[in-house]
């Protein structure tokens, strides 16, 4: 038995009011479901192809650059990092058209690269300067046999 009364309670449940950054957090989580439950599929197809593999070349290609991932050489993340960076910050300057949205930020993430890969930056410069050199050979024996058929 209890020396004093108890008062009756009448407690109310009253939700605070949703501040601007809960507000756009929230039509933000909203607006991009349907892309994450997209990712997750992928993800979920990507894990049940790789447990239907019996290639020992794809599984061998896999652990490879898991065991690369796991134990990256030195300055591999920050350099990873940069080059990242520079392919958002081409995002951000490439407004308006969609073939700048293209570009800039391929560029900016090619240079990125280039500066900590000089020797591959040198070796896929020269492979796409001989094929851009053989494109536009190709365009220009084209519409010279256009030219000279009218």
């Amino acid at each position: 038995l209890s020396l004093y009364s108890s008062p009756a309670r009448e407690t109310k449940y009253v939700e605070n009011p949703q501040t601007q950054l809960e507000e756009g957090v929230s039509r933000l989580r909203h607006v991009m479901e349907p892309y994450t439950a997209w990712c997750q599929q992928m993800l979920r197809l990507t894990f049940e192809a790789r447990a239907s593999l019996s290639s020992a070349l794809c599984f061998d290609l896999f652990s490879e650059g898991c065991e690369f991932l796991q134990n990256p050489p030195a300055g591999f993340y920050p350099r990873l990092g940069v080059i990242g960076f520079a392919g958002i910050v081409g995002l951000f300057l490439a407004r308006g058209s969609k073939i700048k949205k293209l570009v800039y930020p391929a560029g900016l993430m090619g240079i990125g690269a280039s500066m900590y890969y000089p020797q591959q930056a040198v070796a896929i410069a020269k492979v796409a300067g001989t094929q851009l050199y053989d494109w536009s050979l190709q365009g220009y024996i084209a519409v010279e046999s256009l030219w000279k058929d009218n």
